[in-house]
């Protein structure tokens, strides 16, 4: 068994600016359970630093209630079995959509696999339904999610709580501690580890979700019906990234500003054929760096069709593809940065 090395030389500060940012919620409630009879429990308190400092030196356990109003800053997948087979598989799913993904071996059996988001938070619903897909593709999908809702509400107040790793009596067992996904060891420094997390930022779940299709409730801006005052039959029109793409070609990423190019057009209502000439067009004025060819017409036909198949809805604005051509006045831009504003109290 590998010791644990828990005090290792981190100072008590040290460790709860390690901690308490990646397992944080609600700050005025609580879980908490029984060692002895293992009997779960709500504490309506704040979660204090004492809180913590309880639950790391092994006096009382904490659990964290993951959701703030729609928003969620981790998200944890809840493998009820000894069996390492289905948290290696998410583990390695999450890997091929970009997605850090890392384990933990919980205090009774199992394993939690903890995925951590960029400190704003992200919308709970996007994380949910990305994790969601994943366990459907791993064959997984009745496996519990933590947060269990997308919104807290009148009929959902607190949702539920999950445990927070690393509770000091249970170090010593191996519990509560996150492991190698290769030997399902303990990391022997858990304070070293939890410095080397990677967070995952909203835009990879906005891509994940608009590539794969998958179905989620209207928070996006959304085509329109009517014209646009700026003569677009879309919401907001061609934006000023689309514009400057479309008038002046690109140097790189050739594939993936074809591909935006076309969803844009499908979505101001241009048949695809029209579309396909406008883009044939567009790539002569591209200029490829690092002597490379200009794109092809057979991939222009490839990315329309895909842009074609399918009800793309997303803007992709924080894609390496789009972001240098962002216009400050791009409404969409605009709308982004209300929605930000409006979740700047998460941060706090």
């Amino acid at each position: 068994m590998h010791k644990s090395n828990n005090n290792n030389e981190k100072s008590t500060v040290e460790k709860l600016l390690l901690f308490r940012p990646l397992f944080t919620g609600l700050k005025d409630v609580y879980g908490t359970y029984d060692p002895a009879s293992g009997r779960a429990s709500q504490v309506k308190a704040p979660v204090t630093d004492k809180v913590l400092l309880n639950h790391l030196t092994g006096r009382k356990p904490y659990g964290v209630y993951l959701l703030v109003k729609d928003r969620t800053r981790a998200i944890a997948v809840d493998f009820d079995t000894d069996s390492t087979l289905g948290p290696l598989d998410f583990v390695d799913s999450a890997k091929h959509y970009e997605i850090p993904a890392y384990i933990e071996r919980s205090k009774s059996k199992g394993y939690h696999v903890w995925i951590f988001f960029e400190k704003k938070g992200v919308p709970a619903f996007k994380a949910r339904l990305v994790v969601h897909y994943i366990l459907d593709e791993i064959d997984k999908s009745e496996t519990e999610v933590f947060p269990k809702q997308d919104v807290l509400n009148n009929n959902v107040q607190y949702g539920n709580f999950i445990n927070a790793p690393l509770f000091g009596s249970l170090i010593p067992t191996e519990k509560t501690v996150f492991v190698d996904p290769t030997t399902f060891k303990m990391y022997p420094n858990q304070w070293d580890f939890l410095e080397s997390i990677e967070r995952v930022s909203e835009h990879i779940l906005d891509d994940i979700i608009e590539i794969n299709n998958l179905s989620i409730p209207q928070t996006e801006p959304r085509p329109s019906k009517s014209n646009s005052a700026n003569g677009g039959s879309g919401r907001f029109g061609l934006p000023p990234c689309a514009q400057k793409i479309l008038k002046d070609g690109v140097v790189q990423y050739q594939r993936v500003s074809c591909f935006r190019l076309a969803v844009h057009l499908k979505r101001l209502g241009l048949p695809y054929d029209v579309t396909v000439a406008a883009l044939m067009t567009w790539a002569l004025k591209n200029r490829p760096k690092n002597g490379k060819g200009v794109i092809r017409d057979t991939e222009i036909l490839s990315q329309t069709s895909c842009a074609y198949e399918k009800s793309y809805a997303g803007y992709a604005c924080e894609s390496a593809a789009i972001k240098p051509f962002c216009d400050p006045a791009c409404p969409v831009r605009q709308w982004r940065q209300k929605e930000k504003d409006a979740t700047q109290e998460f941060q706090n």
